[in-house]
């Protein structure tokens, strides 16, 4: 054996198998086919939202939580529905989904800041749900920022890695492609594949694929902890289920060229159960990055609840498809309604005063301020008046924005961003003054501006995430802005069937010996412990929970 534990993607859910690998006194190798540039994974780009319960942050924004509401809310999102029979795809999923509940309520914020994680006071409120007591969604803020955002996340795992290195207690096999489990005596007992041409390309960008030779390695156990499939679109389209319509024939990528599914792939061929995989996690407020990294690069808006959304045609988008609600429930609307299945995009229209308060960018990069962990230089920026530089950045720089001081203009130039003219002018206005004549008093039979009543209730909201109530027409609070929305690919939310020990699961339900999944490969966790909704927050949370998992099960078999 080359060593006790072989870990296959050096990302986030691997970093941290490798720590509680390494604390145990193992010996581990990592293997990641792109270089050293890219360690820590999707988890470096990422905007930092950790789900947690009943945290002190929550308490000082005068929010109640607890697990009780928190497991109501994760049951009720998650919708599992396969769980009869001996092989039940949910079965599994659904106990990692109670174990990642107790755990956010629990130990996680003591085990963040013993890990050298450290939260910002930001409580934001993601996924407000369906409108329904016992449907999707979070019935209170609980997505809680790191300081330095996905970065001061994957960070503190990456340098306890390079610290392991530095003593011989890990080797990093960067360049190095896994192409086939090896399975002896139906035990997994290593891994092979090819070494790839050294490559300087910067974090993120795509990289040579060029072969320059091969390699094997062998060890007790074997970690799968690639990914999902986000990066690569003929997977997304060939699992995207009929219940979300017609996969959209263009979209945005948000998420590097190398999550291109080959783990799942490698770990189905050896004999692994995959399971869910029809569920999926893309956003519908997407935008094409003006400075982009990875082939298609596209950037998520985290919206505030004030925009007007409407579809292709011009037409506001029925609750509970509104920003920041319901993520799916806006993505299947949008292409199952018969006349804009043909239609890859929608819009938003709001004001230079929603643009201030309300948007956020997903993204490390893009949160210069939180990313930097400068407490003074984020009170400027999200307290302050204007924008965040970033997103000033994209509204001068982005091809997907249009800003005018008329209706009339905006329209127009809206229309030149399609092939073909669809909205009109007359039309769009109504819509607008409807939803304009609900702002003329503190009451209003509109369920969003209902919403946005609601959301200044709560003082975070208040504070740092929503405006002040305003005509959409109000000269004041203008220009008005218009702004191309398109499907952006992100996460899988099924992927490799596991125990609650992260030991891979074969298709009669018995343990692969010897292979383990954790992260978005596990389906953040027995095949889908999300369900079909996530509550956000919660794909770096699953992947430190089952990182950790499969590392102290993976360190007690070694020993």
């Amino acid at each position: 054996m080359d060593c006790d534990a072989i870990i296959v993607g050096a990302g986030l859910a691997g970093l941290v198998a490798a720590n509680e690998l390494v604390q145990a006194g193992r010996k581990v190798a990592v293997v990641d086919q792109e270089n050293a540039a890219n360690l820590g994974g999707q988890a470096y780009w990422s905007f930092g939202g950790l789900f947690l319960v009943d945290s002190p942050e929550q308490r000082r924004l005068g929010v109640r939580d607890s697990f009780d509401l928190a497991w109501s809310d994760w049951r009720g999102s998650a919708g599992w529905d396969r769980l009869d029979g001996a092989l039940a795809e949910d079965e599994w999923a659904a106990r990692w989904g109670r174990a990642y509940v107790e755990f956010a309520a629990g130990e996680k914020r003591d085990w963040l800041r013993r890990h050298g994680i450290r939260l910002t006071p930001m409580v934001g409120w993601a996924e407000r749900g369906d409108g329904r007591a016992e449907g999707h969604g979070n019935s209170v803020p609980r997505f809680h920022v790191a300081w330095g955002t996905g970065t001061g996340v994957s960070g503190p795992f990456a340098a306890r890695a390079l610290e392991a290195q530095a003593q011989g207690r890990l080797t990093f096999h960067f360049r190095s492609r896994v192409d086939q489990l090896i399975v002896e005596a139906g035990r997994v007992t290593g891994v092979s594949g090819v070494r790839l041409a050294p490559s300087e390309a910067p974090r993120g960008a795509a990289s040579s694929r060029e072969v320059v030779g091969d390699f094997t390695l062998r060890a007790p156990s074997v970690l799968i902890a690639t990914g999902g499939i986000g990066g690569n679109h003929d997977k997304v389209r060939r699992f995207w289920p009929k219940r979300l319509g017609r996969p959209p024939r263009t979209m945005v990528t948000g998420v590097p060229a190398y999550v291109d599914g080959r783990g799942l792939d490698i770990a189905e061929a050896a004999g692994a159960r995959l399971v869910n995989r029809d569920r999926m996690w893309h956003y519908v407020e997407g935008l094409r990055n003006w400075n982009p990294i990875w082939p298609g690069h596209g950037i998520r808006i985290l919206p505030g609840p004030s925009s007007l959304w409407l579809d292709a045609l011009g037409r506001r988008l029925p609750f509970p498809a509104l920003p920041g609600y319901d993520t799916l429930s806006t993505l299947r609307y949008l292409r199952t309604t018969p006349d804009l299945a043909e239609h890859d995009h929608s819009w938003f229209i709001l004001t230079q005063s929603i643009i201030e308060k309300e948007f956020a960018l997903s993204g490390s990069e893009q949160n210069g301020d939180i990313t930097s962990g400068d407490w003074l230089r984020v009170l400027k920026t999200r307290l302050g008046k204007g924008a965040s530089p970033e997103v000033e950045a994209f509204k001068a720089k982005g091809a997907d924005f249009v800003v005018a001081q008329e209706l009339e203009t905006l329209v127009a130039g809206m229309n030149a961003l399609t092939p073909t003219p669809l909205l009109k002018t007359e039309a769009v206005r109504r819509v607008v003054e409807a939803r304009d004549a609900q702002i003329a008093n503190p009451f209003a039979k509109d369920l969003q501006i209902q919403g946005v009543h609601n959301a200044r209730r709560y003082l975070g909201d208040r504070l740092a995430r929503v405006a002040r109530p305003h005509r959409l027409l109000d000269p004041a609070a203008g220009p008005l802005i218009g702004v191309k929305l398109s499907v952006l690919t992100r996460k899988s939310l099924g992927g490799v069937q596991t125990d609650l020990d992260s030991r891979v699961l074969r298709g009669d339900g018995s343990v692969l010996e010897g292979l383990y999944a954790a992260g978005e490969a596990a389906g953040f966790g027995g095949g889908g412990a999300h369900g079909y909704n996530a509550l956000e927050g919660t794909f770096l949370g699953g992947c430190l929970f089952t990182g950790r998992a499969a590392g102290r099960a993976m360190a007690e078999r070694a020993g």
